[in-house]
Protein backbone atom coordinates (compact mmCIF):
# COMPACT_ATOMS: atom_id res chain seq x y z
CA UNK A 1 0.00 0.00 0.00
CA UNK A 2 1.56 3.79 -0.54
CA UNK A 3 -0.60 5.96 1.76
CA UNK A 4 1.45 9.13 2.70
CA UNK A 5 1.64 10.63 5.67
CA UNK A 6 0.84 13.94 6.35
CA UNK A 7 0.96 17.04 9.22
CA UNK A 8 -3.01 17.59 9.91
CA UNK A 9 -4.29 20.92 9.03
CA UNK A 10 -6.75 22.98 10.41
CA UNK A 11 -10.11 21.64 9.36
CA UNK A 12 -8.46 17.62 9.56
CA UNK A 13 -10.79 18.32 13.13
CA UNK A 14 -13.65 17.11 11.59
CA UNK A 15 -12.49 13.57 10.19
CA UNK A 16 -10.28 13.28 13.38
CA UNK A 17 -13.24 13.55 15.72
CA UNK A 18 -14.91 11.32 13.30
CA UNK A 19 -11.63 8.56 14.25
CA UNK A 20 -11.79 9.09 17.53
CA UNK A 21 -14.99 7.85 17.75
CA UNK A 22 -14.42 5.20 15.71
CA UNK A 23 -11.46 4.40 18.13
CA UNK A 24 -14.11 4.75 21.42
CA UNK A 25 -16.42 2.56 19.77
CA UNK A 26 -13.62 -0.34 19.02
CA UNK A 27 -12.23 0.50 22.88
CA UNK A 28 -16.23 -0.31 23.83
CA UNK A 29 -16.01 3.24 25.56
CA UNK A 30 -18.13 5.50 22.83
CA UNK A 31 -20.09 7.16 25.69
CA UNK A 32 -16.83 8.73 27.36
CA UNK A 33 -15.82 10.70 24.13
CA UNK A 34 -16.51 14.52 24.98
CA UNK A 35 -14.59 16.66 22.88
CA UNK A 36 -15.57 17.91 19.83
CA UNK A 37 -14.20 19.44 16.79
CA UNK A 38 -14.18 22.72 17.75
CA UNK A 39 -12.09 21.84 21.25
CA UNK A 40 -10.05 19.87 19.24
CA UNK A 41 -8.61 22.19 16.54
CA UNK A 42 -7.86 24.57 19.39
CA UNK A 43 -5.48 21.82 21.27
CA UNK A 44 -3.89 21.34 18.24
CA UNK A 45 -3.70 24.74 16.18
CA UNK A 46 -3.98 27.01 18.72
CA UNK A 47 -3.15 26.02 21.81
CA UNK A 48 -0.44 23.55 20.74
CA UNK A 49 -0.51 21.24 23.36
CA UNK A 50 -0.87 18.17 20.89
CA UNK A 51 0.15 17.59 17.87
CA UNK A 52 -1.14 15.15 15.17
CA UNK A 53 -0.76 13.06 11.53
CA UNK A 54 -2.82 11.48 9.50
CA UNK A 55 -2.06 8.21 7.02
CA UNK A 56 -3.78 9.37 3.77
CA UNK A 57 -4.44 7.42 0.27
CA UNK A 58 -6.30 8.58 -2.67
CA UNK A 59 -7.69 11.65 -0.66
CA UNK A 60 -9.15 8.74 1.98
CA UNK A 61 -7.73 8.99 5.37
CA UNK A 62 -7.36 5.69 6.81
CA UNK A 63 -5.94 6.47 9.99
CA UNK A 64 -4.50 8.98 12.82
CA UNK A 65 -2.22 9.40 15.31
CA UNK A 66 -2.44 11.55 17.95
CA UNK A 67 1.07 12.97 20.26
CA UNK A 68 2.40 15.17 22.53
CA UNK A 69 5.84 15.88 24.99
CA UNK A 70 5.96 14.19 28.20
CA UNK A 71 8.66 14.74 30.80
CA UNK A 72 10.61 12.37 32.37
CA UNK A 73 12.03 13.75 35.60
CA UNK A 74 14.72 10.83 34.78
CA UNK A 75 15.07 11.33 31.38
CA UNK A 76 14.29 14.50 30.09
CA UNK A 77 11.69 15.09 27.60
CA UNK A 78 9.75 11.86 25.99
CA UNK A 79 7.01 11.52 23.23
CA UNK A 80 3.34 10.16 24.51
CA UNK A 81 1.39 8.41 21.82
CA UNK A 82 -1.63 8.77 22.92
CA UNK A 83 -3.48 7.46 20.72
CA UNK A 84 -2.65 5.17 17.06
CA UNK A 85 -6.11 4.25 14.94
CA UNK A 86 -6.45 2.69 11.40
CA UNK A 87 -10.29 2.42 10.35
CA UNK A 88 -11.01 -1.25 10.20
CA UNK A 89 -10.73 -1.53 6.31
CA UNK A 90 -7.41 -0.47 6.26
CA UNK A 91 -5.61 -2.39 9.15
CA UNK A 92 -2.98 -5.14 7.80
CA UNK A 93 -2.11 -2.28 4.90
CA UNK A 94 0.79 -0.80 6.55
CA UNK A 95 -0.97 2.21 7.19
CA UNK A 96 -0.42 1.82 10.87
CA UNK A 97 3.29 0.93 10.68
CA UNK A 98 3.40 3.96 8.78
CA UNK A 99 2.05 6.04 11.27
CA UNK A 100 3.57 4.65 14.18
CA UNK A 101 7.04 4.91 12.51
CA UNK A 102 6.45 8.62 11.61
CA UNK A 103 5.78 9.27 15.80
CA UNK A 104 9.40 7.34 16.47
CA UNK A 105 10.94 9.90 13.75
CA UNK A 106 9.40 12.77 15.36
CA UNK A 107 10.49 11.88 18.75
CA UNK A 108 14.02 11.06 17.69
CA UNK A 109 14.80 14.04 15.58
CA UNK A 110 13.47 15.68 18.45
CA UNK A 111 16.48 14.36 21.07
CA UNK A 112 13.64 12.28 22.88
CA UNK A 113 14.78 10.14 25.68
CA UNK A 114 11.80 7.16 24.92
CA UNK A 115 8.37 7.20 23.63
CA UNK A 116 5.53 5.48 25.70
CA UNK A 117 1.64 4.93 25.07
CA UNK A 118 -1.16 2.79 26.74
CA UNK A 119 -2.53 -0.47 25.50
CA UNK A 120 -5.60 -2.22 26.35
CA UNK A 121 -4.78 -5.61 28.05
CA UNK A 122 -7.43 -7.36 25.72
CA UNK A 123 -6.04 -5.50 22.75
CA UNK A 124 -3.93 -8.56 21.19
CA UNK A 125 -4.10 -6.96 17.95
CA UNK A 126 -2.55 -3.66 19.19
CA UNK A 127 -0.03 -5.51 21.59
CA UNK A 128 1.19 -7.89 18.57
CA UNK A 129 1.77 -4.90 16.36
CA UNK A 130 3.84 -3.04 19.34
CA UNK A 131 5.98 -5.89 19.99
CA UNK A 132 6.74 -6.54 16.24
CA UNK A 133 8.44 -3.45 16.20
CA UNK A 134 10.46 -4.00 19.35
CA UNK A 135 8.33 -2.17 22.23
CA UNK A 136 8.39 -3.90 25.41
CA UNK A 137 5.18 -4.05 27.25
CA UNK A 138 5.50 -2.84 30.83
CA UNK A 139 3.88 -5.22 33.03
CA UNK A 140 4.86 -4.24 36.20
CA UNK A 141 3.39 -0.39 36.39
CA UNK A 142 -0.28 0.13 36.85
CA UNK A 143 -2.09 3.20 35.52
CA UNK A 144 -3.16 6.17 37.83
CA UNK A 145 -6.19 8.57 36.72
CA UNK A 146 -8.31 11.15 38.39
CA UNK A 147 -11.31 12.62 36.63
CA UNK A 148 -12.33 16.30 37.39
CA UNK A 149 -15.59 16.01 34.80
Amino acid sequence: MSCTIRNAKRGDEVILIDLIKGLAEYEKDLASVENTSEKLATDLFDSKICEAILAEQDGQVLGFAIYYTSYSTWKGPCMYLEDLYVVPESRGTGAGGKLFDRVVEIAKERNYARMDWQILDWNTPAIDFYKKRGARIDEDWLNGRLFFR
